[in-house]
């Protein structure tokens, strides 16, 4: 386990006890006492916080090229080609980017990587995800020990869109935004795999 997600788990448990203890000193009777736990929480909770967001904003973008790895644990991602599929929709003027993304399970028994999501991110900051039904097999599908599979998202991208890059994610309201340094933290910019459209 990496020494940022101990340090989440270490000032989040000494937060939580201290807010026991705050508590605890309200129920005796010995204000005095409570406010300054909860003084001290404060002080170590905005540290924390501010350090996430310092380290967020200037750490520098990522870009992993195609046929480079992202893992999570024992699950890793890796983008393996990219193509166009023309007239996929008839009449529409979008383009529909195909992603060949190989996921693969370094474990030895089964697992998924349940939260992951992926979407297509342009120059201009626009965001595209993929059209549902379409990708085959998921990225969240659950692979067999030491093996993988190929899942083929296809994204409706507007037909201007330059600088695309693919973007794993695991979305919000998760513990990996206050882990300072990775990737879905608070204020991070997302490590992006450069798809060369």
């Amino acid at each position: 386990m990496k020494i940022a997600v101990w340090l989440f788990y270490g000032v989040a448990g000494w937060c939580a006890i201290g807010l026991v203890g705050s508590i605890l000193s309200i129920a005796r009777g010995k204000r005095a006492e409570a406010l300054r736990n909860s003084a001290w929480v404060a002080v170590v909770g905005g540290a924390y916080l501010l350090t996430l967001l310092a380290v967020s904003t200037l750490q520098r973008q990522r870009v992993v090229a195609i046929g480079q790895d992202q893992c999570f644990g024992a699950m890793c991602f890796r983008v393996t080609a990219v193509d166009e599929v023309p007239g996929l929709v008839a009449g529409s003027t979008d383009r529909v980017v195909r992603v060949h993304i190989a996921v693969a399970n370094h474990g030895n028994s089964a697992a998924e990587e349940g939260a992951i999501r992926a979407y297509l991110l342009d120059s201009r900051g626009r965001q595209w995800f993929a059209l549902p039904g379409l990708s085959g097999n998921r990225l969240t599908s659950r692979v067999s020990g030491r093996s993988e599979i190929i899942s083929q998202p296809m994204f409706g991208v507007a037909n201007d869109a330059t600088g695309l890059g693919l973007v794993l994610t695991h979305g919000s309201w998760q513990p990996r935004q206050f882990i300072v340094g990775d990737s879905d933290s608070l204020a991070h910019r997302p490590t992006i795999v450069a798809l060369g459209r």
